[in-house]
């Protein structure tokens, strides 16, 4: 596996949607490890945990719209924690609903890497994988 990318979560409530990634990055040999979290507090506890230091992601999949604690909120959280988190995780936010104040504030934003409409199509999923769409500053 050539990609710059091992380990990816997905970070969304919708069981549907997370099986067809999980099987599409797994057909296309996208990376090796996939985990998923049914909204942001179950995710901002594990990177809490120093015990979880060898899982950590290269890249995270984040559903806006989800209970208990949502995409942005989840960011909120995850500015409090990153200094104590050993590697760069590269934030993508994917949403099913365009909304320009979600596009601005996420391109404004300096831990979110880029915004991705759902459905995400083979392309994307490509560039994400490959790492062209990482922002290297």
């Amino acid at each position: 596996m050539n990609n710059p990318i091992q380990t990816a979560w997905i970070i969304d409530d919708d069981e549907i949607y997370k099986y067809g990634f999980r099987k599409y990055v797994t057909i296309k040999g996208l990376c090796s490890k996939i985990v998923d979290f049914p909204n942001g507090s179950e995710a901002i506890n594990f990177l809490k945990d120093s015990s979880n230091i060898e899982n950590l992601p290269d890249v995270i999949f984040l559903d806006i719209d989800m209970p208990v604690m949502n995409g942005w909120e989840f960011i909120v959280a995850f500015e409090q924690i990153k200094a104590l988190i050993s590697k760069k995780i590269h934030i993508f936010l994917v949403t099913s609903c365009i909304s320009y104040q979600d596009i601005v504030r996420a391109q404004n934003h300096p831990d979110i890497t880029d915004y991705i409409i759902k459905p995400i199509d083979s392309q994307q999923f490509a560039a994400v994988f490959k790492g062209e769409l990482i922002k290297t500053a």
